[in-house]
């Protein structure tokens, strides 16, 4: 998109003449965003590989400081050698903490790991629970990894507020709150509670691969005659096409194991980088 063509748009408009936009015109932008995200990326889904809630909920402790992809090149020898939260309350820490060593900061993952299988077992008889007060009380459990089991596992509508969520959110204009709690209760209001789970994985995909935190891709991205702060990365389209990433620039995925109607590659087990 040109920069006329930028100053042209409503959002353009609005930034243009100086005037604040109302809460109205807000929320209508805000719900055209996430159809016109609905469309970009149809294929939008966790990208941690799992089969069941226990599996989600300890791939998603591990993902704290890592990449998806990270944790899912680790977590099938993980699950081959603890498939229970009896199991993996049982292990050897030392054990465990060298499968997890690839996540990073290893030995207070293997703690959370620890502790939050033997709450499970001795708490939920050995069920991840599917509350949110009662997910929140594992150890390394907060509530952005409870949603993201709740919506994912049991398919309970939350938002996850990871960096991805926060950034965008905040360029688009739909808050200025900093902290996660807050910006969670700002989107709720915006949003109806069906979309939350959605939403969430539609403004990740979008914030990995085109609206990166340094350098976003502004000039070959559908929604910049929405985004208030359409600018801030590289305008030129063809400079900013090669800073795609994952599928969208020619590449594999963070899932060894893809969803159906994924359009990338499946990304490579561990041992084949």
């Amino acid at each position: 998109m040109s920069e006329q063509a930028a100053r042209n748009t409503p959002a353009g408009r609005a930034r243009a003449s100086g005037k604040p936009e109302s809460r109205l015109a807000m929320v209508r932008r805000a719900r055209r965003i996430n159809r016109e995200l609905t469309e970009l990326y149809p294929y939008a889904h966790p990208e941690l590989d799992f089969e069941n809630p226990f599996q989600l909920l300890v791939a998603t402790v591990l993902s704290a400081q890592t990449t998806d992809l990270r944790v899912n090149q680790t977590t099938p020898a993980l699950f081959a050698k603890y498939p229970t939260p009896e199991d993996l309350a049982a292990a050897d820490p030392e054990e465990l903490e060298q499968i997890l060593r690839p996540t990073g900061f290893f030995r207070a993952k293997a703690r959370a790991l620890l502790g939050l299988s033997a709450a499970i077992r001795d708490s939920f008889g050995g069920e991840v629970p599917g509350r949110l007060e009662d997910l929140v009380t594992l150890p390394g459990v907060g509530r952005k990894t409870a949603n993201v089991v709740l919506g994912n596992a049991f398919g309970v509508p939350g938002l996850t507020v990871d960096t991805h969520f926060q950034r965008l959110v905040r360029r688009f204009g739909w808050t200025s709150a900093t902290e996660p709690e807050k910006i969670e209760q700002d989107i709720m209001a915006i949003f109806p509670k069906s979309e939350w789970t959605m939403l969430s994985h539609r403004l990740i995909f979008h914030g990995r691969r085109m609206c990166h935190a340094r350098r976003p891709a502004c000039g070959v991205c559908p929604i910049a005659p929405l985004c208030p702060s359409y600018g801030e990365g590289e305008t030129d389209p063809e400079k900013a096409k090669k800073l795609l990433k994952y599928e969208m620039g020619g590449g594999p995925g963070q899932r060894l194991k893809p969803p159906p109607g994924f359009p990338g590659k499946a990304a490579p087990p561990l041992e084949a980088e």
